[in-house]
């Protein structure tokens, strides 16, 4: 809109969408945005070596590692130095001029990879008013699989007295007709970095959106989406429309809500506190129908366990849920797979104990996904064994080398149609955690954009 004097005036929270036009910052110009950016902090959480050759390649540059909380050492006991060190480099970067506030405006996003020559996304920053992670939500913001509430405590302690925000957060839309992100690459747009990223994450540009009539544009396709008339004919369903569905970064998102919620509970000023840029958080919007989006699967290995042991305790707790299970062992993972996949109404997965491999076929399953037959299994045999330990690994191989070691176990999953997702969760609810991967690990989101939060 125009002032009587002609200037322009953006408006910068939307409503009804949910979201506000964010101030990014982003580093100075002349930065090595190559050693600046790094992965998901979730990522690589069994291989430690991973982050030790990150920090032999950023050394001597301002960088995103320093930012960050990889959590492969969440279980040293440096935690409270390593979460200081973070604080006092994020008030560092802020005061010497290694981060530069922008003018309120999106990131546009393209990502390429090694599977994939363009993933498109849109920097915004959504409104944690309008987010609820509990079982039933009716939220326009949802989560896509289970909060683990344990989970929260250790990135609570990361962020709630940090003075910045960096999203590895993937938050995804069902735009099938491709109105929101995609004409965006048809404008002329000022480039805001272009580079190659670490350790074969492929390419990054990243494209400045701030006309107004853009925004506008934006503002007015996601308000499209989220009208309810529409929403009860795509769906149809009754209840409050979901526009937005947790992709990446669930727990991340999680953790801002907690803060956010302390800091409404704690303030002198209710109505004040509403203004708090805490309130919203940083993320990367993209469309599920995206040609460069692929869903993977996560896999699970089990450390320190006796194989013998493990089997028998499956097959227990599956006879005793009358869904009887039959292990067969296979010379290799392929003839695992095969097998698998030929069994049609059952929950067949391929496992691999200790170098050996071998195929789970659970009969008459309970659960509508195979990812939910397994973790079921998972988190009654934790509980049971304390000793044992659990994580959550993206990629095949990682799983066999993994699970190829004495004491550990490895099982594939298979992923799921990107397609069903918006209407599984409006239907069913929030899927098992760990359900699905946007890719695998060297595709996450790379840390870049910064935003103030304090």
């Amino acid at each position: 809109m125009l002032t009587p004097k002609g200037i322009i005036v953006v408006k910068t929270i939307f409503e009804a969408i949910g979201m506000q036009l964010p101030k990014v910052l982003l580093p100075k110009q002349g930065t090595d945005m190559h050693r600046w950016a790094v992965i998901a902090c979730d990522q690589y959480t069994s291989d430690q070596a991973y982050w030790q050759r990150l920090e032999q390649q950023t050394a001597g540059n301002i960088s995103t590692l320093n930012l960050i909380f990889p959590e492969a050492y969440l279980d040293d006991e440096e935690t409270e130095e390593r979460i200081s060190a973070i604080n006092q480099t994020m008030e560092k970067y802020l005061a010497d001029g290694s981060l530069e506030e922008q003018p309120p405006g999106f990131i546009l996003v393209d990502r390429k990879t090694t599977t994939t020559a363009s993933r498109k996304g849109l920097i915004v920053a959504l409104d944690l008013e309008r987010y609820d992670y509990t079982a039933g939500a009716q939220s326009l913001i949802r989560a896509t699989e289970g909060t683990i509430l344990d989970r929260l405590p250790p990135r609570i302690k990361v962020r709630q007295d940090a003075a910045i925000e960096l999203p590895h957060i993937m938050v995804l839309i069902d735009d099938p007709q491709q109105t929101v992100i995609e004409p965006l690459f048809s404008e002329k747009l000022e480039t805001v970095y272009d580079f190659e990223l670490l350790e074969n994450g492929g390419h990054l540009k990243g494209y400045r959106v701030d006309q107004p009539q853009l925004i506008e544009q934006i503002v007015t396709a996601l308000e499209k989406l989220a009208d309810p008339d529409a929403y009860h004919e795509k769906y149809n369903v009754d209840g409050a429309p979901m526009l937005y569905a947790m992709g990446d970064g669930n727990h991340s998102f999680a953790t801002a809500k907690a803060i956010w919620e302390k800091l409404k509970q704690e303030a002198s000023a209710p109505d004040q506190v509403m203004n708090h840029p805490a309130r919203f958080a940083l993320v990367e919007l993209v469309n599920v129908h995206d040609s460069g989006l692929d869903f993977e699967a996560i896999h699970r290995v089990l450390f320190n366990v006796n194989c013998v042991h493990l089997q028998q305790q499956m097959k227990a707790f599956f006879a005793a849920r009358k869904t009887p299970l039959d292990f067969t062992l296979c010379s290799n993972l392929e003839e695992a797979q095969t097998l698998a996949e030929g069994n049609e109404g059952a929950h067949a997965f391929p496992i691999v104990l200790g170098g050996r491999f071998g195929v789970c076929i659970v009969e008459k399953p309970e659960y509508t996904l195979t990812v939910a037959t397994l973790q079921a299994f998972l988190d009654h045999y934790l509980e049971e064994n304390p000793s044992a330990r659990i994580d959550y690994i993206h990629g095949e191989k990682a799983v066999t080398d993994l699970g190829s070691k004495t004491g550990c176990v490895g099982f594939y999953l298979p992923a799921i149609s990107k397609h069903d997702l918006f209407k599984t969760i409006v239907l069913d609810g929030a899927l098992p955690r760990k359900t699905f991967s946007m890719g695998e690990a060297d595709e996450k989101r790379f840390y870049l954009e910064c935003r103030k939060i304090c």
